[in-house]
């Protein structure tokens, strides 16, 4: 018996797929715990809508984040912090206080867990941040940090 994947079956395959099965196997644990059905045509069918809908969502979202990623190229995040003694930094700069001054500065809204810091800035000048907006997109943000 052919069924059509409706989740992730350990040992079987993945969402989507088409796979042969034992009629008992089907009948006694794929179907009931709605984890599959039948491939008829209809069911054939209402798989390839939803991939074609799925494949049109996820080219909207990789434009949307390469505009968002030319606009990031683009900006610069100015943030201040206190100077110690010699001029040295006193304090640092965290990706979720970046994450704040471009929601105010740029009116943009970016999750801090977006912006690649190894570790957070200590000394001033500029500093380039990797913002990682999609699997296939990562834009550089210049973050200037001044003396307060």
């Amino acid at each position: 018996m052919e069924i059509v994947l409706l989740e992730d079956v350990k040992s079987l395959g993945k969402k989507g797929e088409i796979v042969k099965v034992n009629e008992g196997y089907a009948r006694n644990f794929i179907l009931p715990k709605k984890l599959g059905v039948e491939a008829t045509a209809k069911n054939l069918n209402d798989l390839k809508l939803k991939k074609a809908n799925q494949e049109k969502i996820a080219a909207q979202q990789l434009a949307a984040a390469k505009e968002l990623g030319e606009k990031l190229e683009k900006a610069s995040v100015t943030l201040t912090i206190k100077a110690g003694d010699n001029g040295k930094a006193f304090g640092s700069v965290s990706s979720k206080e970046i994450s704040k001054a471009i929601q105010e500065q740029l009116n943009l809204e970016i999750d801090k867990k977006k912006l690649v810091l190894s570790e957070p800035l200590k000394t001033f000048g500029t500093h380039q941040v990797p913002v990682k907006l999609h699997k296939d997109v990562t834009a550089k943000l210049s973050v200037k940090v001044t003396e307060a």
